[in-house]
């Protein structure tokens, strides 16, 4: 069974950077384009970075610059490296295939606040 977990979240202030990680049991990192999307109260859930099978990846124009999407493959897990965040950061952050094909897991909450 496919199983996603995000970890890695929590408050920082802006400016700041966290590094969220997603294991990611049962896919495989070759067949499967793997991304993060976020999701803010009250607001649709986004794209916000994927990184396809060959390793190309590709940004939301909000990230773009600042967020960096990566994986290890022996581990199974993928990472977002975030930097320079802005409270328009503010969400829930969640991993899954692209098309999001998978459960959803429970995400990670990351606060950018003062």
């Amino acid at each position: 069974q496919v199983q996603l977990v995000e970890s890695g979240g929590g408050l920082v202030q802006p400016g700041g950077s966290l590094r969220l990680s997603c294991a990611a049991s049962g896919i495989s990192f070759r067949i499967n384009t793997m991304a993060w999307y976020r999701q803010a109260p009250g607001k649709q859930r986004e794209l916000v970075a994927r990184i396809a099978g060959l390793g190309v990846t590709q940004y939301a124009d909000s990230v773009k610059g600042r967020f960096t999407i990566s994986r290890d493959h022996a581990k199974n897990t993928v990472y977002l490296q975030m930097n320079s965040l802005k409270p328009e950061d503010t969400a829930v952050y969640y991993c899954n295939t692209l098309p999001p094909n998978q459960p959803w897991g429970q995400g990670t909450q990351v606060t950018v606040s003062s």
